[in-house]
């Protein structure tokens, strides 16, 4: 596979962790540089563990990880967008994100939810027979920098939505969840 499809891959599944970094900001409660830092390092440990694992499992589960994967990270971005949503409604919004996203079960859901495709990419790329450290590395990197990227712009919109951004942001979760979920039942 050659630099810039490895990098166009990378980028391609950022999206995802780009997408709940920026949810996770704009909910208000992922503030200051410590938060930044679990969100973009957790995120990109697991798009770059996640390949790999995807890769070392490919000769003993073939068909078993591709038939689920899409209901897992639909079921984890529903649960985190729920409770993002229903925490506003029970006034102040403190049970959406249990105080912080960047701490916890949150931060573990939110992270593979966001990684269970770079699964089945590692998945695929012991299928083509092709290396897997470059692509994990660089998967990973990509990821922690959008994903640092995605916390701030979020801290940002909050700071001027207030309250209204987290609500969104819990229904874009919901979104890709489907999204995710259609998509690979579309698939040959």
């Amino acid at each position: 596979m050659a630099q810039a499809q490895i990098f166009l891959l990378a980028v391609c599944l950022s999206m995802d962790a780009f997408a709940v970094a920026l949810a996770a900001g704009a909910s208000g409660r992922a503030q200051g540089r410590r938060a930044e830092f679990r969100i973009s390092f957790h995120f990109g440990l697991f798009q770059f563990a996640m390949p790999i694992l995807g890769w070392l499992l490919a000769y003993s589960v073939q068909g078993t990880v591709h038939a689920v994967d899409h209901w897992i990270a639909c079921g984890l971005l529903w649960v985190v967008g729920l409770r993002m949503i229903f925490g506003h409604f029970n006034g102040g919004g403190q049970e959406g994100w249990v105080n912080d996203p960047s701490r916890g079960v949150s931060l573990i859901a939110l992270s593979v939810a966001t990684s269970i495709d770079a699964l089945a990419v590692g998945f695929t790329l012991a299928c083509l027979g092709e290396e897997i450290v470059w692509p994990s590395g660089l998967i990973g990197l990509t990821t922690a920098s959008f994903s640092l990227a995605g916390v701030r712009i979020g801290s940002s919109l909050s700071s001027r939505f207030g309250r209204w951004v987290e609500r969104i942001g819990g229904v874009v979760l919901m979104g890709m969840g489907v999204q995710i979920v259609i998509s690979h039942l579309r698939a040959p």
